[in-house]
């Protein structure tokens, strides 16, 4: 996790974006090799994306962010092309649960959601949850503390393994 606030674009998407939109299946790291299938991010909704998308960009998505199949290499290729974190109005569980369990910050605002369009410059401070456009700020619900000690960590399954046990447990 980047601690420190930056500028990052955003790349907006709409309402029922499944796990299928963000790494279509014949894409899968079976299929294509765990050292490319992230360069298929996105590849029918927005070729461009996996070329064009930087470490720390915010990816912003409508209602039911991530439904579907509960396909953990779609939030693993984003943790691959950088994303740390998202904003959606609202999330399918099982990919809420991926992003947090592979380390990205999976913030929950439908204002922000609203406000914000597809290109924008923005700066986000993931542990406060402070998001900056121009002059308008943002303020998002920060995470846990539990779980900037786990993103801190890469996930929560690296933070297990360096700790031997899961945060604040």
């Amino acid at each position: 996790m980047n601690p420190t606030p930056h500028t990052s674009r955003v790349w907006k998407f709409g309402d029922d974006i499944n796990t299928d939109d963000i790494l279509p299946g014949k894409y899968a790291p079976f299929m294509v090799g765990e050292d490319r299938f992230q360069s298929y991010a996105f590849a029918h909704l927005r070729p461009e994306f996996a070329r064009e998308v930087k470490p720390g960009d915010l990816l912003v998505f409508g209602k039911n962010a991530g439904l579907g199949s509960s396909r953990e290499y779609a939030p693993e290729a984003l943790k691959k092309l950088g994303i740390q974190a998202t904003v959606a109005k609202s999330y399918a569980r099982i990919f809420f649960r991926n992003l947090v369990n592979l380390g990205i910050v999976p913030f929950v605002s439908e204002e922000v959601v609203d406000r914000l369009n597809d290109g924008d410059r923005v700066s986000l401070d993931l542990a406060t949850g402070r998001l900056v456009r121009g002059e308008e700020v943002f303020v998002l619900d920060p995470p846990p503390p539990f779980l900037l000690e786990a993103l801190k960590a890469g996930s929560m399954l690296e933070y297990v393994r360096r700790h031997g046990g899961f945060p604040g447990g």
